[in-house]
């Protein structure tokens, strides 16, 4: 009796070591949650506050009618109604689309090749790779009243150009044939250094083992780059393509610092518009429609982009 006594509290002993043994990993499992939901919920209390809070807000306003100086008035649909037969709306939602369409695939086309180019290791390097980012820092304030100047029809640069060269004088941002190709050459020369920073970052990640087995093959520099790197730069490519088409929905800076939507709606955008709507006509609810269809188109483009790189890319995109 006495020999079994022993067995079973040696099992026991051995039971309670192994059940301790998962309490204190589960025990040490919560306690690193809790420290890591701890760190974060500041941000996550500012992203709530500033960011969910104001979409809700928006979404409940799009279906009054306010000057955003009263209380409003429920209006169920009507502005949504009045979204769906508003020319200039539509107006706006074509440019935008259009500029989207140039800016985005232009943007990536250029920051490849000179993503190639500032990968080389020459001297000075440093100050080239510096000169292509510099514009992306620069205010877009600044940026703009910059190339009204250059552009300017009466006395820019590049009409005295034109002139010399004998070609024909542009309006550019002041002409409604090229005021929204104007905010577009802009905008590229804006955004392609960060474009080119994130290629270049992706072009230093290639194994250099491959770039060595593709020349022990017998590639060129020029095929090595088409059949090795290019592919590599998939997933840089993936978040660019989502990055940039966020951004170009959502284009007012420079609408607003060169064109002011002119001449007569010729470069007027979505976000644009929302503004005139919201803070000149002191429309608020057909301003927060406006929004909110944005919103909804917004989301839309980029699900269906993560969804066709997902597909289309051999490479997992994060």
């Amino acid at each position: 009796m006495a020999v079994m006594a022993a067995g079973r509290t040696a099992r026991d002993g051995k039971s309670a070591r192994r059940d301790g043994g998962r309490r204190r990993p589960n025990r040490a499992r919560r306690a690193d949650h809790l420290a890591g939901w701890a760190f974060v919920s500041p941000a996550v209390l500012l992203i709530g506050l500033f960011g969910l809070v104001p979409v809700v807000w928006s979404l409940l306003l799009s279906f009054q009618q306010t000057d955003l100086t009263s209380p409003g008035t429920w209006s169920g649909a009507a502005n949504y109604r009045r979204m769906v037969h508003d020319p200039v709306f539509w107006q706006a939602a074509r440019q935008t689309l259009v500029y989207c369409v140039l800016f985005v695939p232009i943007t990536m086309a250029l920051a490849i090749p000179v993503a190639v180019l500032l990968n080389q290791k020459v001297r000075g390097m440093t100050f080239y790779r510096m000169a292509v980012f510099v514009p992306l820092v620069t205010s877009t304030v600044a940026t703009g009243v910059i190339f009204s100047w250059i552009l300017n029809p009466q006395f820019g640069p590049v009409n005295a150009g034109l002139a010399k060269l004998g070609l024909p004088q542009q309006g550019f941002f002041q002409g409604s044939g090229e005021a929204l190709p104007s905010v577009v050459a802009m905008t590229v020369w804006g955004w392609l250094g960060f474009a080119v920073i994130i290629y270049l970052s992706a072009l230093q990640n290639v194994p250099r083992e491959l770039m060595e087995a593709a020349a022990l093959d017998g590639c060129g520099r020029a095929r090595a780059f088409w059949k090795v790197e290019l592919p590599l730069l998939a997933p840089a490519s993936s978040f660019l393509l989502v990055w940039l088409t966020i951004n170009a929905l959502q284009l007012f800076d420079e609408v607003y610092v060169t064109t002011k939507g002119g001449p007569l709606h010729a470069s007027t955008v979505l976000v644009y518009y929302l503004y005139q709507q919201a803070f000149v006509d002191f429309d608020g609810g057909y301003a927060a429609a406006i929004g909110s269809a944005l919103f909804v188109v917004i989301l839309a483009v980029t699900v269906v982009q993560l969804w066709l790189s997902r597909r289309s890319s051999p490479y997992e995109v994060n």
